[in-house]
């Protein structure tokens, strides 16, 4: 089967397509001020391509596609690592905050239910799930672990508790990191998950988690 030629948009065209890629948000947000200058003015070149400039001489389509491309390539490689970071940040189970242990994040978990503060409630709270395991050597303290992540690390040890975990997981981020309201349901349902693992003794290598 013969390759299909090479698409050799026009002006018109390109400034169509790179318009398109370029105006998503991750590039606007993530990309460096000067480069939002320097794509304003490339548009600003490509609207001279038709025909606004007199006789000027046309631009060949393939140079276009080269430029359009080398802009969006510049756009993806600088913006890639500013996302990578936030994306990091944004799905740690810990803030940057001063180390607190299991009972601190139960603690303050306690006193938001009180006040009816359920979403705060119910962060803490898994944070006093991961917290607890550290602190019990049952999990290596990992800067930037995810809640996902502490959730099937913990269902090794905690297999029984796979699917609690999971959903707790699932409720800490969409909870943290979404638009998901927690209610009193959501916190009791930590709570008992908090309570099922401190209770229980982690299973190693050949043995089953041991439930007193």
């Amino acid at each position: 089967m013969a390759a299909e030629p090479p698409v050799r948009p026009g002006a018109g065209e390109a400034r169509r397509w790179a318009e398109e890629e370029l105006a998503k948000r991750e590039y606007r947000d993530a990309a460096p001020s000067w480069l939002g200058t320097l794509w304003r003015n490339f548009l600003d070149w490509l609207q001279s391509l038709d025909g606004s400039q007199g006789d000027a001489a046309p631009v060949p389509s393939p140079v276009i596609a080269l430029v359009i491309a080398a802009i969006i390539a510049a756009a993806i490689i600088l913006a890639r690592p500013r996302l990578h970071a936030r994306s990091r940040q944004a799905r740690d189970v810990f803030e940057r905050e001063p180390t607190l242990d299991a009972t601190d994040y139960r603690a303050r978990a306690e006193a938001a239910a009180a006040a009816g503060k359920w979403g705060d409630a119910v962060v803490d709270r898994f944070r006093a799930v991961v917290r607890s395991a550290e602190d019990r050597a049952i999990l290596d303290p990992q800067p930037g672990r995810t809640a996902d992540e502490a959730a099937r690390a913990l269902s090794v040890p905690f297999n029984s508790q796979s699917g609690r975990l999971a959903r707790a997981a699932a409720t800490f981020d969409g909870v943290r990191y979404g638009n998901r309201a927690a209610d009193s349901g959501d916190y009791r349902q930590m709570v008992e998950l908090d309570t099922a693992l401190d209770a229980m003794k982690p299973a190693t290598a050949g043995t089953a988690a041991v439930t007193p």
